[in-house]
């Protein structure tokens, strides 16, 4: 696999900005404050991690590049989406993102809870207009990205963790709440990756539905890790909120020490999970690399 993952990270996150700007209306379509607001949510930052699992689980089963740009956005959709939701008053009531002013800071909440819904529909429609992909695969591409958003994913996952502020919750109940508020859009990504192209042995998608799981939880373990350690200005949202929400975390339960500990074994165990597709699966590797050493 030529050129440095800088540079391929780089390539896929710029791609993916310019697509999922044209995968959107103008802002001065009517309605304007909607679609400008949809655009605030989406564009212009984030780490793009379910974009680039996509176009790397993607390599591994030659999917078409316009395939991969589709099921990229989508995911990215889904995920800005949840990420508007999430910052409202009566969820966790923040007011920065990525730094800068949340959604319904910069309009006010009712466009906020809007922007959420029309960014969850365009991600569907985006996906449904994946022309190059045969027409039984597309609805199955659909199908798992309704179930990683929904009630027995994301959705899921944030109701546990609204239900769950000041409880002392077991390390298995913590784990099952970010399997599916947060690993499971990962693991989506992974799958629309690889559902994209030929299809892969059943060896090979348990492999990277391992890969998948330890990702998902290292990412909430270093979520948590980073809340607790990192400020403001560098995470780009509000630091310590989740110890002044008294929410369960890794940090909490473990200890910070423990948790990165962990970190790095979920780290292992997703290289471990790749072994069958040797160099070929150089890109998830990385990525696991990127989502444990990161610092913001």
């Amino acid at each position: 696999m030529s050129g440095s993952f800088q540079d391929w990270m780089k390539s896929v996150q710029a791609g993916t900005e310019t697509d999922m700007s044209a995968y959107l209306p103008a802002g001065d379509v009517v309605p304007t404050k909607l679609h400008a607001a949809m655009r605030y949510a989406l564009l212009g930052g984030g780490k793009r991690v379910r974009p680039l699992l996509v176009h790397a689980a993607g390599a591994l089963s030659g999917a078409d590049a316009r395939a991969l740009s589709r099921a990229a956005a989508a995911v990215e959709m889904i995920h800005a989406y949840s990420l508007v939701h999430d910052d409202m008053p009566c969820m966790d009531d923040d007011e920065l993102r990525r730094g800068k002013p949340t959604v319904h800071v910069a309009y006010d909440e009712a466009t906020a809870l809007l922007v959420g819904d029309a960014l969850q529909a365009q991600a569907f429609k985006v996906l449904a207009d994946a022309d190059t992909v045969p027409p039984a695969r597309q609805v199955a591409m659909l199908r798992l990205l309704a179930q990683a958003a929904g009630s027995a994913g994301m959705c899921g996952g944030q109701a546990i963790d609204l239900d769950s502020v000041g409880l002392a919750l077991s390390l298995e109940q913590l784990e099952r709440m970010h399997q599916l508020k947060t690993g499971a859009l990962l693991r989506a990504a992974v799958v629309l990756g690889a559902l994209a192209g030929k299809d892969l042995l059943p060896a090979e998608l348990q492999a990277l539905d391992d890969y998948s799981r330890a990702i998902g939880l290292a990412f909430q373990v270093v979520d948590d890790v980073l809340d607790a350690t990192a400020d403001s200005a560098t995470l780009g949202k509000t630091a310590g909120k989740d110890a002044a929400d008294n929410k369960p975390t890794y940090v909490s339960i473990l200890g910070l020490e423990p948790s990165i500990a962990l970190a790095e074994q979920l780290r292992q165990d997703a290289h471990a999970a790749l072994v069958p597709f040797g160099d070929n699966a150089l890109r998830l590797r990385e990525i696991a690399d990127l989502i444990v050493q990161r610092k913001a």
